[in-house]
């Protein structure tokens, strides 16, 4: 996800004297940043946060120093609503600079706004580099984090002299499941929730574990059926040389910094193969973006131009995955478990200490059990089923999850009583359907975007942009702003 994020890959840039064939460095270059406002407009700022809001003797009560980004360039002081991101699975200054729909919509409706960092996340460690230790790791939950953003909200809405200021959360991927939880926990706090590409149904365990690489292969297809048969054809013939173990002819092949040796390579080879072209999916913009690495305008079309560049299908599916890894064209080879970690997400969980956040909280509250098969799609067949996830979690954190807990305490999909949230999807993103793509009420509203990918109604407003990304943004402007009025008049009518 965020993988979630939700869960970013880092390109790496090394200076070597001869460079990997496949797209030139070039060929990604933008002489202009669409969909993200690289403007330094955010101050950053540090509050103090409490570490643990449900254990009055744990960690010495102690409080730790939460990061947040703030701009009130555009609020009408004292009067305009509060624009609150439900920060993720990373750095939020990624996050507020590829969310330019929140400042655009601010500037429309007079909003401050304020990007919070998730706890263990970017610059926001509780315990410094000792966070990911056990037991220090155990305050990274789901419950913990929105306790943070609702005491946050509180407190400075307080400094600001804004008490009667309306505040709409919004969040993307896992940012978006969690703008859904503050509706669902604290609607005293939050008058109504964008969730863009939250899967808050396949999360909880609710669904199809094929769905997600099955909806990252039809993206592939629908460009062109010749193209996912030449990626499953690819990763066949890299099977066949796996079990002649040609191990130099693989290494050959993909240009690998060491000959892989075992099966265990081979599987994290698969993996990482498989991590590029999810991304590719996920981030399917209509414009080169730089979230998550470095992307051309339309990667999936370019991914299967270059699947289908040639008649070695290896050496193919070695340069699409360079379109991810080797962005600068820089790289001399690919090195095997540097570039991509396995781990309790089989979406990926990025890299760096973010990495380890992101894979604690899939061993415990976030499910994230969802296979290829090369029967429902077109990459190998890699189960990670519940008892995969519990061997593993149980070896690398000491924890057993706990699979149908989101079910219990964010009521699963079970969410017709609730209200003011929107539920934004777009149709290229394979986490789409893993959320909710149905209307349940008037004010739970289902916005399906057609050629959007992973959040991009957050994105800010660009020239290549869909018709329906651009019908998308002005309903979530007329519903947020029905939102702000009707908490105005609650708040007032308030004693």
């Amino acid at each position: 996800m965020s993988k979630i994020l939700a869960f970013l890959t880092v390109t790496v840039a090394l200076f070597f004297v001869e460079v990997l064939h496949g797209l030139p460095y070039s060929y990604f270059q933008s002489g202009k940043r669409h969909g993200s406002n690289r403007e330094p407009q955010f101050t950053e700022k540090y509050f103090s946060q409490t570490l643990d809001h449900f254990n009055f003797n744990s960690m010495g009560n102690g409080t730790f120093s939460q990061r947040y980004l703030i701009t009130d360039k555009y609020w009408e002081k004292g009067h305009g609503p509060i624009f609150f991101y439900t920060g993720n699975e990373g750095n939020i200054f990624e996050f507020a600079l590829n969310s330019g729909f929140i400042t655009e919509l601010a500037a429309q409706q007079g909003a401050l706004v304020i990007f919070a960092e998730h706890r263990y996340y970017g610059k926001s460690l509780p315990f410094g580099k000792d966070s990911f230790n056990i037991p220090q790791i155990s305050l990274l939950t789901v419950e913990q984090a929105l306790a943070d953003y609702a005491v946050m909200i509180t407190e400075l809405k307080q400094q600001l002299a804004a008490t009667g200021c309306p505040v709409i959360v919004f969040g993307g991927s896992y940012g978006g499941m969690l703008s859904v939880y503050m509706r669902l926990k604290y609607p005293n706090i939050v008058a109504g929730a964008l969730a863009a590409s939250a899967p808050i149904l396949s999360t909880a365990g609710l669904g199809d574990s094929r769905q997600f690489f099955r909806d990252v292969t039809a993206d592939f297809e629908n460009v062109a059926p010749e193209c996912r048969d030449a990626v499953r054809g690819a990763f066949h013939q890299l099977k066949q040389l796996a079990e002649h173990q040609d191990y130099s002819r693989i290494q050959s092949e993909f240009s690998l910094c060491k000959p892989p040796s075992s099966a265990k390579d081979i599987h994290q080879l698969n993996g990482l193969l498989r991590n590029a072209f999810t991304l590719m999916a996920m981030l399917d913009y209509p414009y080169s973006t730089h979230f998550m690495g470095n992307m051309p305008a339309n990667p999936v079309k370019v991914a299967c131009e270059t699947m289908l560049s040639g008649s070695d299908l290896l050496v193919n599916l070695r340069n699409t995955a360079g379109i991810v890894y080797n962005a600068t064209g820089l790289l001399t080879c690919f090195d095997l478990y540097n570039l991509y970690l396995e781990c309790a997400d089989p979406t990926g969980c990025g890299l760096g200490f973010d990495s380890l956040a992101w894979d604690y909280q899939a061993c415990t509250e976030i499910d994230l059990c969802y296979e290829s098969n090369n029967v429902t799609d077109m990459f190998p067949p890699m189960a990670f089923t519940e008892r995969d996830r519990e061997l593993y979690c149980s070896e690398r954190w000491a924890v057993v999850p706990r699979p149908d807990w989101l079910k219990t305490q964010f009521w699963g999909d079970d969410l017709t009583t609730a209200s003011n949230i929107i539920f934004s999807n777009g149709d290229l993103d394979p986490w789409a359907n893993g959320g909710v793509r149905k209307s349940l009420s008037s004010s739970l509203v289902a916005v399906n975007i057609s050629g959007g990918a992973h959040h991009l109604d957050l994105r800010g407003s660009n020239d290549a942009d869909p018709v329906s990304v651009i019908s998308a943004r002005k309903m979530e402007a007329d519903l947020i702003a029905q939102w702000v009025k009707m908490e105005r008049t609650r708040l007032r009518q308030s004693p």
